[in-house]
């Protein structure tokens, strides 16, 4: 089975979509055995999806949702364990000398 999708831009948000829709993106994707019959079997009237198009971009909405979840979850951690730190852990840091070092990086 060889799958042909068009123009798939992720529709998730207005940034997204303002993005990708100036640079739509063609995917060509050969799928064979098994995995050609597990496409084959999501598709039309016993599938959950109309056409390819349609089930693949529903695939890297999950993978981006998937991804940005992991993200998020990564940030929440580092947040939950820099407000544990003890009080005596931070140092005070006035804008100048932020700044400075903000300028070095």
């Amino acid at each position: 089975m060889v799958a042909r999708v068009h123009n798939i831009p992720y529709l998730g948000d207005k940034m997204s979509e303002e993005i990708i829709m100036s640079k739509a993106m063609t995917l060509n994707v050969r799928v064979s055995g098994a995995l050609g019959e597990f496409v084959a079997s999501n598709i039309g009237g016993d599938g959950a999806y109309e056409n390819v198009s349609e089930y693949v971009r529903d695939l890297i909405r999950r993978d981006k949702e998937r991804a940005e979840a992991e993200q998020f979850e990564r940030l929440k951690a580092e947040l939950t364990a820099a407000f544990a730190a003890p009080e005596s852990a931070y140092e005070f840091l006035d804008a100048e000398t932020v700044i400075a070092r903000n300028a070095r990086h």
